[in-house]
């Protein structure tokens, strides 16, 4: 049998011992000092890391424009809206009045949904005004005086009625919406509101 041998007295497990003549042991580090202060282990503070995967905060959804226009505000933007796509048929599709009839419904629509509370019934009134304002640079039979261009805002009043009907019952329907929720919110916040009979 092979015979083990046995470490010197000033020998430790790990090294020399404090007392032995082998020298005195190092010095602990400070990662050791720690977990002996502490009675555990411990590690050094350290921000946490966020993973870059996981989001911290949901991103901001990005909102549709929705001003919210006056009643005069609601004029000039139907008006001047209207006038600029009468113009911009007349320069682009040769004064055809069926495209503008086209683009009226939206404009309409925009008009109604834009609109403050307040001015709601401004907006199935101003719809037809700013349909005849943009007919004007479209409205040119004769190539010649006022009589001739009031003569061709008629005819286009006539010939595109339905696309003047259909824009203006749009912005009606819009505005009929959103003032009956507006009076079922009222409603609901006078029900909360009334103190309960005994």
């Amino acid at each position: 049998m092979e015979q083990h041998r046995t470490r010197p007295a000033r020998y430790g497990r790990y090294g020399p011992r404090r007392d032995s003549p082998a020298g005195p042991a190092k010095p602990p580090l400070p990662s050791q000092a720690g977990r002996a202060a502490g009675g555990g282990a411990t590690r050094s503070a350290r921000p946490a890391r966020v993973p870059e995967g996981r989001p911290g905060s949901p991103p901001a959804v990005r909102r549709l424009p929705n001003p919210r226009l006056t009643g005069l505000g609601s004029v000039l933007f139907c008006g001047l809206t209207m006038l600029v796509l009468g113009l911009l048929t007349e320069a682009l599709f040769g004064a055809s009045q069926t495209v503008y009839g086209v683009l009226f419904p939206p404009v309409c629509a925009l008009t109604a949904l834009w609109v403050r509370e307040g001015d709601l019934l401004v907006a199935p009134v101003v719809v037809p005004i700013a349909f005849a304002v943009g007919l004007v640079p479209l409205a040119d039979e004769g190539g010649g005086g006022t009589g001739d261009r009031l003569m061709g805002m008629v005819t286009g009043l006539a010939t595109q009625a339905g696309w003047l009907y259909g824009g203006t019952l749009v912005a009606g329907l819009i505005v009929l919406v959103r003032r009956t929720r507006r009076v079922r919110a009222a409603n609901r916040r006078t029900a909360r509101n009334r103190p309960a009979r005994p």
